[in-house]
């Protein structure tokens, strides 16, 4: 449970500007009517596309999503934990567990991108593609290294930059904006 915070010069019992007291009725949407409408289109698409995949062989489909599901919550999920604690000690030990964000993002989406195209990556579906695409599916593990390297690079370089010193004194002289 998050505790409220207490901002400079309010007392305890008062509220910030504009939220609501306990059990008053909830608001309308904001923001119109656009995002719901892309909301309920969205779970159109989704539940058309669930009526067309279970169409065929539901039980089939079925296994294969209980099968990830299981896959990702009792393999996939301890395996990139353990990953993330050991880069974010080693960052920790050397000083610099800010950084955590700049390898965590890169290597997300790079295994992300590895998970999905893997059977290409690895050469393993090589002549079920080029039957099926009539192209070769050579290089898709040059391609998926070299976007890797290029994530990481860009988060390197984002580090640098917002590592520089002046950049960051500009920030700290300017005034806290009220939000």
């Amino acid at each position: 449970m998050r505790r409220p915070v207490r901002r400079h010069g309010a007392t305890p019992g008062s509220r910030p500007p504009g939220a609501k007291a306990a059990g008053a009725p909830p608001r309308a949407h904001a923001a119109g009517p656009f995002p719901l409408l892309l909301l309920a289109c969205s779970f159109a698409l989704a539940g058309y596309a669930g009526v067309r995949l279970l169409a065929d062989d539901w039980f089939a489909v079925a296994l294969w999503f209980v099968g990830a599901a299981l896959l990702h919550d009792l393999v996939l999920l301890p395996l990139y934990a353990t990953a993330d604690r050991a880069a974010v000690r080693s960052l920790e030990a050397a000083g610099h567990r800010a950084w955590a964000l700049y390898v965590r993002v890169p290597a997300a989406l790079s295994g992300l991108l590895l998970l999905v195209w893997f059977p290409l990556i690895s050469g393993r579906v090589e002549e079920r593609y080029r039957s099926a695409t009539g192209m070769s599916a050579d290089g898709f593990l040059a391609r998926w290294l070299l976007i890797t390297a290029a994530l990481f690079g860009g988060s390197a370089l984002l580090l640098a930059l917002r590592r520089r010193p002046g950049l960051r004194r500009a920030t700290k002289q300017r005034p806290p904006a009220d939000h």
